[in-house]
């Protein structure tokens, strides 16, 4: 499935994560998260739309129930760098743990069937905070366009 349209991915990193939502979160959601294709050309997947980096499906509201934590930073802060200004390469592993620079983390189950297309020894990726689900970061793919919620594992 190529992701890679002019106008989602193709090597474009938004200056920005998304903005926190304003309304809380449903109390019951299906345990898959779900994306409708926004516009022609663009995944069915959370994606940063890449003329005014809107950050599409990332609208479900704060504190979502698929990403809930019992102890949100188990492992610690990442302490690496976050946002545009830091781009890293993935080093191997897979949805369940991949890395990167010694440091660990996990893709949300919710959000497995996102990265089928992403490359684990070679992609880069930026990672920004996410703003209404403690515990997570977004993990986003600028090749493919495509963004994940991921858990730090630590070092």
């Amino acid at each position: 499935m190529p992701w890679g349209h002019p106008e989602v991915g193709g090597g474009h990193i938004p200056s920005h994560g998304p903005a926190p939502a304003t309304h809380p979160a449903p109390k019951a959601a299906p345990p898959q998260r779900t994306v409708a294709v926004d516009h022609p050309g663009h995944p069915a997947a959370p994606h940063v739309d890449a003329h005014n980096d809107q950050w599409v499906g990332h609208n479900a509201g704060r504190n979502d129930v698929r990403y809930h934590l019992d102890r949100p930073w188990e492992h610690g802060h990442f302490p690496g760098d976050l946002g545009a200004h830091q781009v890293w390469r993935l080093a191997g592993g897979g949805p369940d743990r991949f890395w990167f620079n010694g440091f660990y983390f996990a893709v949300a189950p919710p959000d497995i069937a996102y990265v089928n297309g992403w490359l684990w020894n070679s992609d880069d990726i930026v990672l920004y905070p996410d703003p209404d689900d403690p515990g997570y970061y977004l993990a986003y793919n600028p090749r493919l366009g495509v963004y994940v919620h991921v858990i730090y594992l630590g070092t």
